[in-house]
């Protein structure tokens, strides 16, 4: 496997910058215009950089064992289905990425090629997932940013409804939300998910959740109970310390949040520019 070159490359959704790990000989940080979009470890993809993705990866840990059909909406350099690829053998997976730019950067540097049963499709992830079939898959995973806004149309009930659609019973549909003071867009995100899936859940460190900083929160969904208690166990004492919450103290976290419906004038949360290091 080659090396890949640090620097910067055009893509169609800006300026991307390849810059390598100085811990990690086989890490790579992969940014478009300033903000990290994924970062990737070649030599280990089960280690997972960022927060979010690790509590991501603490839910597919306890779904049923074996290999998983995922839908992945949203791809930059795909560290969540390397990591999926790695902890279920044999997972057959695909992502939808609209940025053919990027995608061929990844291809070229980050050797994409190399993850096993990994289909990567340039086109809009809403649009794509429209196609495949009922019942279908296992895992969707909404992880899609413009930069670092949230894509809203990917928000939705009706979105939301169609990730459903093409989930079997027990599956689970993971959404990365980001926020900040008083954290109201990710109650309307929750509360959306929650129209959707009789079992619904949220992960996000403390100080996050109080609101107190911008951030990354997890929402999950299934038709089928969630292992709380283990995944609570699993979160609380990880290397991500983070607090789940469901039932009715999810119930009060939603209280007076609307769901976020096509029609819906809604803005995304932009973070303050010092989340980045752009102050």
């Amino acid at each position: 496997m080659k090396r890949p070159v640090a620097g910067r490359y055009p893509v169609t959704g800006g300026v991307a910058e390849l810059t390598a790990d100085p811990e990690r000989a086989d890490g790579w940080l992969l940014s478009v215009d300033g903000v990290p979009q994924s970062h990737v470890d070649l030599g280990d993809p089960s280690h997972l950089a960022f927060e979010y993705l690790r509590l991501m990866a603490d839910v597919v840990d306890l779904m049923p064992p074996g290999e998983l059909d995922a839908v992945h909406i949203g791809g930059a350099a795909c560290t969540l289905p390397r990591y999926v690829a790695a902890a279920r053998p044999g997972s057959r997976q695909l992502v939808y990425e609209k940025d053919a730019a990027l995608v061929q950067l990844v291809r070229d540097q980050l050797a994409l090629k190399a993850v096993a049963r990994l289909k990567v499709r340039i086109e809009d992830g809403r649009s794509g997932l429209a196609t495949l079939p009922d019942g279908s898959d296992d895992l969707v995973v909404l992880d899609a940013f413009s930069g670092a806004v949230m894509a809203l149309e990917m928000a939705t009930e009706e979105f939301t409804a169609d990730a459903a659609r093409v989930l079997r019973t027990d599956g689970v549909y993971l959404v990365n939300v980001a926020d900040g003071f008083r954290l109201p867009f990710a109650r309307r995100v929750a509360a959306t998910v929650r129209t959707v899936f009789p079992h619904t859940l949220l992960l996000a460190e403390p100080g996050i959740l109080r609101g107190r900083r911008f951030g990354n929160l997890i929402i999950a969904g299934s038709r089928s109970p969630f292992p709380v208690a283990e995944l609570t166990r699993r979160t609380a004492g990880g290397l991500v310390r983070a607090r789940c919450v469901e039932g009715e103290d999810l119930i009060r976290f939603c209280a007076g949040a609307k769901p976020i419906r096509d029609a819906a004038e809604v803005r995304p949360p932009v973070p303050p520019p010092q989340v980045f290091g752009r102050a």
